[in-house]
C-alpha cells in the first residue's frame, strides 16, 4: 500500500482488463482492486495477474466463501472487504489470502484487532464524517501500529487531507476509473488520473 492510492474498480468487459492495465502501469500506479460487484470479476483479475505480472491485483468486495475462493483461485494478492465478517477473516487467513476488512465503528476496529488485522478499509468515508471522523477513529487505536484505507467518496480534491493522517496507509480510488470511463475506454484520462493523484500523495507525504 506504500503507493498511497489504491483503485477501487468495477469491471464489467474481460476485454478491458489489459488496456486498463496498461492505463495504470503508464501512470506510476500497479496496483488495484477489482470488485466482485460484476460477473466478469473473476475473469478479469485472472487475466490481470497471469498478463501483467507488474501489476499488484486485489479483489474488493469479497463477502462470501465463494468470493473468498474465486478471489484466491484467479491469482488476487489481496482482498478487501466493506464490512468485517469474522468467518471470511479467518478463512482468509486459512488460506493465507492477506485481508482487510471494512470498519466504521471502535467496535468494528476492536474486532479486527482481535482477529489480528493490522490494516482496515474505513469505509464509507465520507459518508461517515471524512476526515475528522477518522482522525478521531484513529486516536485510541494509533499505538497499537494499525492503519488504514479510506474508501468511499475520496477525490482529488480531498485526498491530501485523509494522506496527512498518520494512520492513513492509502486511499481507495473509486475516482480513477468509474463505470463510464471502462466503457468508453478512457485510457488516457485513467493514466493521468493516476499521475495526479500520486502527486498528492508525493506532496502529502514530503
Amino acid at each position: 500500500m506504500h503507493y498511497g492510492v489504491v483503485p477501487v474498480l468495477a469491471v464489467e468487459n474481460v476485454e478491458a482488463a489489459l488496456p486498463l492495465a496498461n492505463a495504470l502501469l503508464q501512470g506510476g500506479l500497479p496496483v488495484v482492486e477489482i470488485t466482485f460487484r460484476t460477473a466478469a470479476a473473476a475473469e478479469v483479475i485472472r487475466v490481470l495477474a497471469q498478463e501483467c505480472p507488474g501489476l499488484v491485483v486485489g479483489a474488493g468486495t469479497v463477502l462470501t466463501p465463494a468470493n473468498l475462493k474465486s478471489a484466491k483461485d484467479s491469482g488476487a494478492a489481496f482482498a478487501v472487504a466493506p464490512g468485517l465478517n469474522p468467518d471470511i477473516v479467518k478463512r482468509a487467513r486459512d488460506v493465507g489470502l492477506p485481508f482487510v476488512p471494512g470498519v466504521a465503528t471502535p467496535t468494528d476496529i476492536e474486532m479486527g484487532l482481535a482477529l489480528g488485522c493490522k490494516l482496515l478499509k474505513f469505509f464509507p468515508a465520507e459518508a461517515l464524517g471524512g476526515v475528522a471522523m477518522l482522525e478521531a477513529l484513529s486516536a485510541p487505536f494509533q499505538h497499537t501500529g494499525l492503519r488504514f484505507m479510506p474508501t468511499g467518496g475520496l477525490n482529488l480534491a480531498n485526498l491530501e487531507s485523509y494522506l496527512k493522517l498518520q494512520t492513513v496507509a492509502a486511499a481507495g480510488g473509486t475516482w480513477i476509473a468509474r463505470r463510464q470511463d471502462l466503457l468508453d475506454g478512457q485510457w488516457a484520462e485513467i493514466r493521468d488520473r493516476c499521475i495526479a493523484a500520486l502527486e498528492i500523495v508525493a506532496q502529502a507525504r514530503r
